[in-house]
């Protein structure tokens, strides 16, 4: 959650967070999607967090101060090779369809 609280008032504009680095899930299209949903008064935080538990989990790094990029250093370096076509339209399309069905039993126990 507080990621996510950090995220919400991050895109914002709101940043009141001091660290010096934050470390956290890559905030996705979906994140933007949620908060409209949210926004628009249909979810409330809890239940998009469920939302956004949905899927593969990739990690960034936002290096916020001088004194952050003080402390770099370089350690090692690795090739990644890119996902195949088929492969990341798999993986988009069984997202989707998780996605799709969570939000569909969110508010389906909403309205019970």
């Amino acid at each position: 959650m507080e990621w996510f609280r950090y995220i919400f008032y991050n895109r914002r504009a709101e940043d009141t967070l001091t660290a010096d680095v934050v470390m956290g899930p890559i905030a996705t299209d979906t994140i933007f999607d949620t908060l409209g949903i949210i926004s628009s008064g249909y979810l409330d935080p809890e239940d998009a967090m469920k939302l956004l538990m949905i899927g593969p989990a990739y990690t960034q790094v936002a290096i916020k101060t001088e004194r952050a990029v003080q402390n770099l250093r370089w350690m090692k370096s690795e090739r990644i090779s890119r996902l195949d076509e088929t492969s990341l339209k798999t993986e988009q399309e069984l997202f989707q369809g998780a996605f799709a069905r969570k939000l569909e039993q969110i508010l389906e126990e909403g309205f019970d």
